[in-house]
């Protein structure tokens, strides 16, 4: 039995989240399921982490378990004739058996877009955050540098988790426009549930003027209650995953 490794890229608006779900459509059951209609094998894929719904993948990566001897190097194009065109496989390996998508990750960057204009945009609806406030972007900018390093992100996390280590580390945040455009990434060792939502809606927050404090004070806090709203899900990408 090979151990494959897949990256994948998604459009995440059609769907529940990377999780399969009874009810309900995710990415992981509309791979597997592709998988079956290949090789008539039922298989469990394992990603290196769930998305929630709406939200986008760039590079997503999983792997799973597979006794047919169909070269690894047919599998994207194969398995993209049987999928949705808003999910495509955009490489495949053959790697140890003991590699694990999850929990051999080391890292994970992430993008996320705010289409900063008065007016709503029909190219950029359902990949973007639609702020329509003018937004000071240097501050959010200078801001953003407080970020960096290894801190406890407590205040960054939604309720509803059960995760007890609140310490990460992020590596880099980038921050750049073009024309209203914003684009934010961010890439660290791991993040808590909806981290970077939170960490998008402080930036915003704070280019908006409704959050005086500085950054470094949030994140000292610890508190939810002082950092910013919960961005939209649509507007952020898994960009890639580092092993």
């Amino acid at each position: 039995m090979r151990n494959l490794m897949i990256k994948i890229q998604y459009n995440g608006a059609n769907y529940c989240g990377w999780q399969k779900q009874p009810d309900s459509l995710g990415i992981q059951g509309t791979i597997e399921k592709a998988i079956f209609d290949i090789t008539k094998e039922e298989v469990k894929i394992t990603g290196s982490g769930r998305t929630d719904a709406g939200v986008h993948a760039l590079g997503q990566v999983a792997n799973f378990k597979l006794n047919s001897d169909i070269p690894y190097s047919k599998l994207p194009n194969a398995l993209n004739s049987k999928l949705p065109k808003d999910i495509s496989i955009i490489d495949c390996k053959e790697v140890d058996d003991q590699f694990h998508a999850r929990y051999n990750a080391k890292g994970k960057r992430y993008r996320y877009l705010i289409y900063n204009s008065p007016y709503r945009s029909p190219i950029y609806k359902d990949t973007s955050y639609h702020v329509k406030y003018e937004l000071d972007f240097n501050k959010m900018c200078k801001e953003a540098k407080s970020l960096i390093g290894t801190h406890d992100f407590k205040g960054f996390m939604s309720s509803g988790s059960s995760v007890i280590d609140t310490v990460r580390t992020i590596y880099d945040i980038e921050i750049t426009k073009d024309e209203d455009l914003i684009t934010i990434e961010v890439e660290g060792s791991g993040f808590l549930y909806n981290m970077v939502r939170i960490i998008v809606g402080t930036l915003v927050d704070i280019g908006r003027g409704r959050i005086k404090d500085n950054l470094s004070e949030i994140i000292d806090s610890k508190s939810r209650s002082k950092t910013g709203h919960t961005a939209p899900a649509h507007g952020l990408f898994l960009k890639k995953v580092d092993y």
